[in-house]
């Protein structure tokens, strides 16, 4: 297959250019590196083709320097995932509307996927716990109700902490669905933060993006709204998808996460483990590939 080169080249310097000013971060969190070297988790397809994606399809980069990737497969393992639902109280849609859409990925998921249910206004409540059975889900979302502010990057850190860590290193394939418009009205947890964790742990953000009720407010020391959805997304690899087709958006996500899911791994060269690294993955033409952007500081 003809690479594109002159898309190639185009893409790779706008990368080496942003990649000068991103700035460094550093955290207590723990390395995705292993045995089997660092690993990323991949969502590929090849548009009107069935042939296999290999490693010499690919090209993987950290801060513009080129690294050569050990393996790339395809992971059928089931999923879990943590839908996220924003319930305080001046968001712009109804309990009954956050229900249905939190019940669409009840009836969308695969074998063995599961789902655990976390609502949150000041604090996160668990709605339901692990289960793929589509009545527990119902039953458990009538305690949903709306109060509160939303302190969202408090609920992340404590789902990524409390819910996912645990299931790890034994899955690889976590995600949450954050059902929300992207405001955070008081969180401890540094937005930063939020999303490093995420990266570090190859956790994918999907949204259902419900209209910002800030109307693109101005918010101090972090992101509008929108912008916060659009980060936590694009620096994991997820996707955006509208709140008003929440049927179109399970099945999309439910989907993507057991046909079009790979790991690559690879040993990092010639990049510092102690900063920030600029991750940018690159396919031949026809390849459409999603990764985070990013891979946090490697501090014990």
């Amino acid at each position: 297959m003809k690479f594109a080169v002159e898309k190639f080249v185009a893409l790779l310097m706008v990368f080496v250019l942003t990649s000068f000013a991103f700035g460094q971060s550093r955290n207590n969190t723990r390395s995705t590196s292993d045995l089997d070297g660092t690993i990323l988790t991949v969502t590929a397809t090849r548009a009107e083709s069935k042939d296999p994606i290999k490693v010499e399809n690919l090209f993987l980069y950290e801060n513009g320097i080129e690294q050569k990737i050990k393996n790339f497969s395809y992971d059928p393992s089931p999923a879990k995932i943590v839908l996220l639902i924003d319930n305080s109280l001046t968001l712009r849609a109804d309990v009954e509307s956050l229900k249905r859409a939190t019940m669409e990925f009840a009836y969308e998921i695969f074998e063995g996927d599961e789902l655990f249910v976390v609502a949150y206004d000041e604090k996160p409540e668990i709605i339901q716990e692990w289960t793929d059975d589509a009545k527990k889900m119902e039953t458990s979302l009538a305690t949903l109700r709306k109060q509160g502010n939303p302190y969202l990057f408090d609920a992340l850190n404590a789902t990524i902490k409390e819910v996912l860590i645990p299931l790890m290193p034994g899955t690889r394939k976590a995600a949450i669905v954050l059902i929300g418009d992207g405001l955070d009205r008081g969180s401890k947890t540094a937005f930063d933060k939020t999303v490093a964790e995420l990266q570090n742990y190859n956790i994918t953000l999907y949204s259902l993006e419900i209209p910002d009720r800030t109307n693109g407010a101005y918010r101090r020391n972090q992101p509008k709204a929108r912008e916060v959805l659009k980060q936590l997304v694009e620096g994991t690899g997820g996707r955006s998808f509208s709140f008003d087709e929440p049927q179109t958006a399970a099945k999309a996500i439910c989907d993507e996460l057991r046909n079009n899911r790979y790991l690559l791994s690879y040993f990092p060269t010639n990049t510092s483990s102690y900063d920030a690294r600029r991750v940018f993955l690159l396919g031949q033409e026809g390849i459409t590939l999603r990764t985070k952007s990013a891979q946090p500081p490697n501090i014990k």
